[in-house]
């Protein structure tokens, strides 16, 4: 049966986004393995500690008997070395379920001098199973009637199993009209009118490319029903179970004509900060810091947000270097983030206004615009190290007219003419081997034996979706190389020329136009993307079936 989860766990989901504070980076953390979960369902807490002075032994778990019930509790730790540097990672890990409905806390654990942030998870009622006599289910789950276009969809495929399974798996999801990321399967423990279940979940963050209608097709579930054998002879295979969801329409949004920004972003929420190698405030005229812009965008993918474009100061000299993308799964599907590098070398001293970072996006829980922003900074650059000032005659001795102080010292002009020739130097000199290095990680990110022809197709589609040629140009090259074994494909007209399609030639020489011209923003990845995704599905064998399924949990 096809459902969808309703407002009310939405709005408890935000409610726990607004108040979990990030703790990347904290010496102790609690954690969840889910923040939306039924009454009767188990939960995975884990109490991570990276600290070797913090001794999860004795951390009292009293706060947690108002709410929850403990099931279990078990210790692991794990120590790894990354360039030398030793890390210790010890996790406590307790398996609970809750005593009642609601929005529930999990209180603040103290470790040593440490403390936890709380966690908030909501506890619906318990699930509706009525069976009658099947003892296995099949099911669907959205997050949402309703979806931007390229926003976040979560797709969950949930099989219920009261008996033991052999070969359980489901047929690959294909959808022609989305950008589909299958996230991290789960696992759980699930009680219902005493009757346990042992429920597995397969998630999906879909991004719709266009607006309209959004058909999700019916998903195919498979497995054996296993049993004891009679007989060491005994080979049967067990009773073969099939399953099918129902098939599922969601209303894909357009963009809101309120939305002014130049990239359509649909987030349910963007950070953007900046990072500074050493203090800008020691800066001096012709002294390197590097500048780190951040964008965090919880339901959109790293390749979707867009670079952070400084503009050009007067006194600022800016050498870029190339972008971080990665994507991370959390609770609510993909967090993706881009870094943004630039060396910033002042000219001159004195007062030096840097602008503000904006970054305007569409909150899709509240339909609004909203921006987020690096305020505007002013630098005060010091003088040259190496800059000297005229010394004051000793005493109170008169000087003659025309006449000098004989005081051992260079005129105050040679200095600073001295001085701007070496940072005219440095500066080019740094330019240099920022442009070396630049080139070897871009040989090192184009080389397509290090990436998958899997991966390569999927940043190329999130490149189009992201409607960023850069990226595309890049991707599609590592694309084309990849899926022809053919390292020396490394510019857009040798991989035209490998595909020999008259379609995607045509979209390529448009790529190509958009990445000399200087509006690059009116390029649109649809069409090149409508090319690869024919081209892709021409590359797989006709035969192949469902040999992509993805499997459940294997049985051991």
């Amino acid at each position: 049966m096809m459902k969808r989860i309703g407002k009310s766990a939405r709005w408890a989901v935000i409610l726990l986004l607004c108040k979990a504070p990030l703790m990347a980076n904290a010496a102790v953390e609690a954690t969840v393995d889910r923040q939306q979960v039924a009454m009767g369902d188990t939960l995975q807490l884990v109490i991570s500690a990276t600290e070797d002075d913090e001794d999860l032994g004795t951390v009292s778990l009293n706060t947690l008997l108002t709410d929850w019930e403990i099931l279990s509790r078990k210790t692991s730790s794990n120590t790894t070395i990354v360039n030398g540097k030793r890390n210790h990672n010890r996790q406590l890990q307790i398996e609970i379920t809750p005593r009642r409905p609601g929005a529930l806390i999990i209180s603040s654990f103290q470790v040593g001098a440490s403390k936890t942030a709380p966690v908030w998870v909501n506890v619906s009622k318990m699930a509706r199973v009525d069976p009658g006599t099947e003892a296995i289910l099949f099911e669907a789950t959205v997050d949402s009637d309703s979806v931007y276009v390229q926003g976040q969809l979560i797709l969950t495929l949930r099989l219920q199993q009261a008996v033991n399974l052999d070969g359980r798996s489901i047929s690959d999801l294909q959808l022609p009209g989305a950008f589909v990321v299958p996230l991290e399967q789960k696992s759980f423990q699930r009680t219902v009118s005493g009757r346990p279940w042992l429920v597995h979940e397969v998630r999906y963050a879909i991004f719709p490319e266009k607006s309209g209608v959004l058909e999700i097709p019916a998903q195919s579930f498979s497995a054996r029903e296993s049993g004891p054998r009679r007989s060491v002879f005994d080979t049967s295979r067990g009773k073969l179970i099939r399953l099918q969801s129902k098939a599922l329409k969601i209303e894909v949004l357009p963009r809101p004509a309120a939305y002014s920004g130049s990239t359509w972003l649909p987030a349910r929420n963007i950070v953007v900060e900046e990072e500074w190698s050493t203090e800008p405030e020691k800066l001096r005229a012709g002294e390197s810091v590097t500048r780190t812009i951040r964008l965090r965008g919880e339901g959109l993918q790293g390749a979707q947000l867009p670079p952070v474009l400084l503009t050009t100061t007067d006194g600022i000299k800016h050498y870029p270097d190339q972008p971080t993308i990665a994507d991370a799964e959390i609770s609510t599907g993909l967090l993706g983030s881009r870094s943004d590098s630039v060396a910033i070398v002042p000219t001159r001293a004195g007062s030096i206004e840097l602008p503000a970072v904006e970054i305007p996006w569409w909150d899709t829980q509240t339909q609004a615009m909203r921006t987020a922003a690096v305020p505007a900074r002013t630098l005060q650059i010091m003088p040259a190290a190496n800059a000297v000032s005229a010394n004051p005659v000793a005493g109170n001795e008169q000087l003659a007219p025309g006449s000098t102080a004989d005081t051992g010292q260079q005129p105050l002009w040679q200095w600073q003419l001295a001085t701007l020739f070496c940072a005219i130097g440095w500066a080019f000199s740094l330019l240099l081997l920022r442009k070396g290095a630049t080139k070897n990680s871009s040989q090192a990110a184009d080389d397509p034996k290090t990436v998958s022809p899997k991966a390569a197709y999927k940043s190329l589609i999130a490149a189009c979706a992201a409607d960023q040629p850069s990226q595309a140009r890049k991707t599609l090259i590592q694309w084309a190389a990849a899926i022809q074994d053919n390292p020396s494909i490394t510019s857009l007209n040798a991989a035209g020329n490998a595909m020999a399609d008259s379609e995607l030639k045509l979209e390529l020489l448009k790529l190509e136009q958009a990445l000399y011209s200087s509006a690059t923003d009116l390029w649109h990845g649809a069409p090149l993307r409508a090319a690869v995704e024919r081209l892709q599905r021409l590359q797989r064998s006709p035969n192949t079936g469902e040999t992509d399924d993805l499997s459940l949990y294997p049985s051991d």
